[in-house]
């Protein structure tokens, strides 16, 4: 989910869409036949009811695990950092709280960025303004471990905390499906529990076998376009490859529209050409993308988006927007609920 996406942006890069995970966070309503509910989605109907367990984290284990502390690690912008004490932790996207949440840490994170909106995180305090981080914010929680992604920014921001003397910690964001393994060996590993990451990066990978079985038997595959919309600010982008959402298709069992009609960026602003080159028969939005123009109703009035053969099958799948792209131990709750949400008929 791009995170400092504007309407400049449009014709660059989109920000990272992981963030906004928390866009997907608010992944829509959930599915999930290999633990917790997950994923949501949205017919011509409306989205589905979302159940108890959609956006919630399961950690590993009821014990939290004991870290094996000090430990120094190679942070991504080629800083050994080490890391003294996980008492009071702070993660600084979506993606990098659902992991330590997920290995035990729960009860050690003391803030959130706006991007983490699952339900165990809700209460903590938002030390980000709009996605930039506020270096004052953070620093009056005194945190022990601060975990960021390279996109994690303002700079100013990151160097006044680690001016600070507080062990920071930076990784590279996790854009596809490979990156999930890594993503929770480098986090487990800044948190001195690496058997505890082994563990969990093997239940992650069973139930990602398991989400990709949801395939119906037989099934085809669809062509599924990713719709970055955030209406109110007039931001309507289509992914291509590199956008997280082609990874993700392509385990569902669909090929992602964008990348199939020649798209070279991950994103680029969308046009009636460029949907009619796609010709996606599903649409993918994220829930808060979609409500932001109006619901299904309402993106079918996006130029192009009617006249498309997802347009006007009305076939349109949503997931949350802090789970969406997060690329993390619930990832598996993505991949089946739109395996089940691309192969339905549309009405």
């Amino acid at each position: 989910m791009p995170q400092r996406l504007s309407t400049a942006a449009q014709s660059a890069r989109a920000p990272r869409l992981l963030g906004a995970l928390a866009a997907l966070a608010a992944l829509a309503a959930a599915l999930t036949g290999c633990g917790p509910a997950a994923a949501g989605g949205a017919s011509a109907d409306g989205p589905h009811p979302q159940t108890a367990a959609a956006d919630r984290v399961e950690p590993l284990t009821d014990t939290p695990p004991h870290p094996q502390l000090p430990t120094t690690v190679r942070s991504a912008d080629g800083r050994d950092i080490t890391v003294r004490s996980t008492d009071r932790i702070v993660p600084l996207t979506g993606s990098l709280a659902e992991t330590v949440f997920t290995l035990g840490f729960g009860g050690h994170v003391v803030a959130r960025d706006v991007t983490t909106t699952f339900e165990q995180a809700r209460q903590l305090p938002v030390v980000t303004r709009a996605h930039d981080v506020s270096a004052e914010s953070v620093l009056s929680l005194r945190p022990t471990l601060v975990l960021a992604e390279t996109t994690t920014g303002p700079a100013e921001a990151v160097e006044q905390i680690r001016a600070a003397g507080i062990p920071l910690v930076v990784l590279d964001p996790a854009k596809r499906l490979a990156d999930v393994g890594t993503r929770i060996d480098k986090v487990a590993a800044a948190l001195g529990v690496a058997d505890a990451g082994a563990q969990l990066r093997k239940r992650t990978e069973q139930r990602m076998e398991a989400a990709r079985g949801r395939i119906p038997e037989g099934a085809g595959r669809p062509r599924v376009a990713f719709l970055y919309l955030r209406g109110s600010a007039g931001v309507y982008l289509l992914g291509g490859p590199g956008s997280g959402a082609d990874s993700l298709i392509e385990a569902a069992g669909g090929v992602d529209a964008g990348k199939a009609s020649g798209l070279t960026r991950d994103f680029t602003p969308i046009t009636s050409e460029a949907l009619a080159k796609a010709a996606p028969d599903v649409i993918l939005v994220m829930t808060k993308g979609l409500a932001s123009v109006g619901g299904v109703e309402g993106l079918l009035k996006v130029p192009g988006v009617g006249q498309t053969p997802a347009g006007l099958d009305r076939r349109i799948a949503s997931v949350d927007d802090g789970v969406l792209l997060n690329f993390g131990p619930r990832t598996d709750a993505v991949v089946a609920s739109l395996a089940g949400q691309i192969h339905a008929k549309g009405k």
